[in-house]
């Protein structure tokens, strides 16, 4: 196996840059997830990684190798497609040996590889039907098992469970995740879905406009994103923005909104946020660390306008200081559109952004 690296890598088409200047560095056997926006480049630095789009510049390593020049059958990398790609006249034994007869292997070597992948996807039985006669997900694993027999250095993925059902989805992705850790093989995924990056990636690299905003863990983009493109991709309902201002009350800092409503900063924020007062900010919370009726001290008043019940918890939509906000309260707290409501804001899981760059204090 190895990884792959990308240094100063663009990408052009006539005088549009999609991709300025890229670097990435995936370590081996590490499965990290490229998400973001449609449009924002990340199915293209896919294609670049495999050789299916050629870099304006820039070089692309897959282990030690320098492969920015050498075609995609050279590079060992396999790829599995939104769209599944599979021969419909061949059956799925010959959908997932096919590469392997093109290159000549023995066929005895051949079979025992279709018989061992389709052993590990659980299609064992399907080896002779053709795909028409598969499910959306039984012609995905075809897909993934025609790449496993390869015996790539790389696995690329893009958008494979886009065109799968929502329950077919959240099973497939733990397949691909048990596949890999299994397999131990580095694994690039391309998805839109944040929920899908976030449950299957060791680290996450949140892209916008061809640059990766972001790259970490999971959990450390939830908790500490780098600015208010990732704050506001990264969570689901996303995270709620206020303008504000960062002011001195009573011997310690508060946030102001633009009614007047002022909310306490916690003390471990103190020293951190104290060069910023009087500064034009933005303040960020997530609907799930605000709850309904005055629970500390820090409470701002919600006019909802929409509320919506989802077994679990409810989530009001709303607006509180002239800005709209989504809360996530208690399925059971009593609130109604249009009547005004108190909502209390956890501000130790608050985030301020400066308003002109973005950045994260």
């Amino acid at each position: 196996m190895a990884g792959v690296t990308l240094e100063k890598v663009q990408k052009r088409f006539g005088d549009v840059v999609v991709i300025p200047d890229l670097d990435l560095i995936v370590d081996d056997k590490e499965f990290v997830v490229l998400v973001g926006p449609s449009g924002c480049g990340k199915t293209t630095t896919l294609r670049i990684v495999a050789g299916l789009e050629e870099a304006s510049g820039g070089t692309v390593r897959i282990g030690e190798r320098d492969v920015t020049q050498v075609r995609p059958g050279q590079r060992n990398c396999s790829m599995v497609f939104q769209n599944y790609a599979l021969y419909p006249h061949m059956t799925v034994r010959q959908n997932i040996g096919y590469g392997m007869k093109v290159r000549g292997e023995p066929k005895d070597e051949i079979e025992r590889r279709i018989l061992d992948a389709a052993r590990i996807l659980g299609i064992g039985e399907y080896l002779e039907r053709r795909p028409k006669q598969l499910s959306g997900g039984q012609r995905q694993r075809v897909a993934i098992g025609r790449a496993i027999v390869r015996n790539p250095d790389v696995f690329l993925f893009d958008e494979p469970l886009s065109n799968l059902d929502a329950k077919l989805r959240i099973e497939m992705r733990t397949e691909i995740k048990r596949l890999q850790r299994r397999l131990e093989n580095t694994v690039i995924y391309v998805t839109h879905d944040q929920t899908e990056a976030m449950t299957m990636a060791d680290r996450v690299a949140v892209m916008n406009k061809g640059v990766i905003e972001q790259l970490a863990d999971p959990i450390s983009l939830y908790e500490r994103p780098a600015n208010v493109f990732v704050a506001g991709f990264i969570g689901s309902p996303s995270m709620n923005f206020m303008p504000a201002e960062l002011v001195g009350e009573n011997n310690g800092l508060a946030v102001k909104l633009e009614d007047g409503t002022a909310l306490p900063v916690p003390g471990d924020r103190q020293t951190r946020y104290g060069g910023s007062v009087g500064k034009p900010l933005t303040l960020g919370l997530r609907p799930e660390h605000m709850s309904g009726g005055q629970n500390g001290p820090a409470v701002a008043t919600v006019t909802p306008e929409a509320v919506e019940p989802l077994g679990a918890h409810t989530l009001i939509v709303g607006h509180a200081a002239s800005t709209k906000i989504t809360a996530q309260v208690d399925a059971h707290y009593a609130c109604a559109p249009d009547e005004p409501t108190p909502i209390t804001f956890d501000m130790k899981n608050m985030h301020l952004f400066d308003r002109q760059s973005g950045a994260a204090l």
